[in-house]
């Protein structure tokens, strides 16, 4: 049997498991929600910045004098152990929540007191001695810890995606230089529309990549800006005149981020959620981009024989139970599938933001497990597409060679030349015919095959930027 120790709250008494670092209120929370089976520890940066925030709380309130310098010393033990890594499976509480994160915060709160018990030498419980509100808690409230330690999560998010983004750049990037000699037809409204390269294809896949990591880039910025200090509501109620500032920069050293700053108007800051609207809005941007991009790696690769044919994907596994020799697009179809997700999550965030009332918002919780969930499976998604199917498409240059000689679309190239009515009625002539376009400006005189092979050339070569 299990052997438990009893913890009071203003609800009355209730047992928690002995071995638990966690406490009562953590307790009652895991029994409230069960909601997801998605617990605060699945998220590291969560939790590491959870522990970051108490332990700049900590060594401010140690400096200014406000909290005895054994009881900080061990919080701050503590909250170094559990952004080493240790404990995070104490941190229980279902990440979506009731409490606009106030169960988030007491799981916080009561794992470093009872971590920081043991270091003084006493047993788990005996809050005497260290006191998970009057002591971990001092001079906060889950009003301005809960949605500075999301900031600071979504930050180091951010950053391993637009890593992982940078990934996927370089492995397009890289066939397109492959393929910058595989003339090709390119489409419009899937219509045969004018001679491009594969090579340019691909360049422009790793182009609106990059675009997507700036905008990603500038939506991090907005999370620099936090409210920790405010905490009830932004009116700094309970905490030392001298605390806002000192816990900031301790927030900095610790975290490493050094364009951390406070927010100008505190209340604003604990009611507005809108630079998560702002981020969540980048990450639809890079789910709709990708999905697209996966869209057309599918469709060029179809076939093989009845499809487009174009391009050839890694083949990674089965496609069939009952079709023997098909093998599907399995990688873009996954990275597909985290696009719809983040699409979803997107107008959840959408819906939580806008149900705030009045000085603070209670949905935080499902904006942030949204959010993280977003960031997290879009940069493995990234990198799966990357090394699992782009770093290994060929193409299938000579069919696209010869789909390019018998295209209507070549006449568009040379219509400059010879006139748009001599090349409407070529393009009429090769549709009916069923002969090639530059056969027939041949035969008609229009230009020699040496003025045709120069003109389509020019019409696939990139044009240099400066001009």
């Amino acid at each position: 049997m299990t052997t438990t120790r009893s913890e009071h709250d203003l609800l009355g008494d209730l047992e928690v498991p002995a071995e638990a670092y966690y406490g009562v209120h953590t307790a009652r929370a895991v029994d409230n929600f069960p909601i997801s089976g998605i617990r605060l520890g699945i998220y590291p940066s969560f939790v590491n910045a959870l522990a970051a925030v108490k332990q700049a709380a900590a060594t401010a309130n140690k400096a200014i004098g406000v909290l005895d310098p054994a009881k900080a010393d061990a919080i701050i033990a503590a909250a170094e152990e559990i952004r080493a890594g240790r404990l995070h499976d104490e941190f229980v509480v279902d990440m979506i929540q009731g409490g606009a994160g106030t169960s988030t915060n007491m799981n916080a709160n009561e794992v470093l007191a009872n971590r920081g018990l043991e270091l003084l030498g006493y047993e788990r419980g005996d809050y005497a001695h260290l006191h998970p509100l009057q002591d971990v808690n001092l001079g906060q409230s889950t009003n301005d810890v809960y949605p500075t330690a999301v900031n600071i999560a979504l930050d180091a998010y951010v950053v391993r995606l637009d890593s992982a983004l940078g990934v996927l750049v370089e492995s397009f990037a890289r066939k397109g230089q492959e393929f910058a000699d595989v003339v090709k037809m390119g489409r419009t409204q899937l219509q045969d529309a004018v001679p491009m390269t594969l090579g340019r294809e691909f360049a422009a896949f790793a182009a609106t990549l990059t675009e997507d990591r700036q905008r990603l880039r500038e939506a991090r910025l907005l999370l620099h800006e936090i409210n920790l200090g405010g905490t009830a509501i932004g009116t700094e109620l309970n905490a030392h005149p001298e605390y806002r500032a000192r816990a900031l920069a301790e927030l900095r050293a610790i975290t490493g981020i050094e364009t951390l700053v406070s927010a100008t108007d505190l209340v604003e800051a604990t009611s507005d959620v809108g630079h998560f609207v702002q981020l969540s809005g980048v990450l639809k941007r890079v789910a709709v981009k990708l999905s697209k991009i996966c869209n057309d790696l599918r469709l060029l690769s179809s076939g093989p024989r009845a499809g487009f044919n174009e391009i050839v994907l890694p083949a990674r596994q089965a496609g069939s139970s009952i079709m023997p020799g098909k093998v599907n697009p399995v990688i873009p179809e996954v990275v597909n599938q985290v696009a719809f997700e983040v699409i979803g999550n997107d107008v959840t965030v959408t819906l939580a933001a806008e149900g705030g009332q009045l000085q603070l918002n209670a949905f935080e919780p499902i904006i942030a497990h949204s959010l993280f969930a977003s960031l997290q499976h879009l940069a493995r998604a990234a990198v799966v597409l990357a090394e699992k199917c782009v770093d290994g498409i060929t193409a299938n240059a000579d069919l696209l060679r010869s789909r390019v000689a018998d295209s209507i679309g070549l006449v568009t190239a040379l219509s400059p030349v010879i006139g748009y009515e001599n090349a409407t009625a070529v393009a009429q002539e090769a549709l009916l015919s069923g002969r090639g376009v530059a056969e027939i400006v041949e035969s008609r005189g229009l230009l020699d095959r040496a003025a045709i092979d120069a003109l389509l050339d020019a019409a696939v070569r990139p044009v240099p930027a400066s001009q």
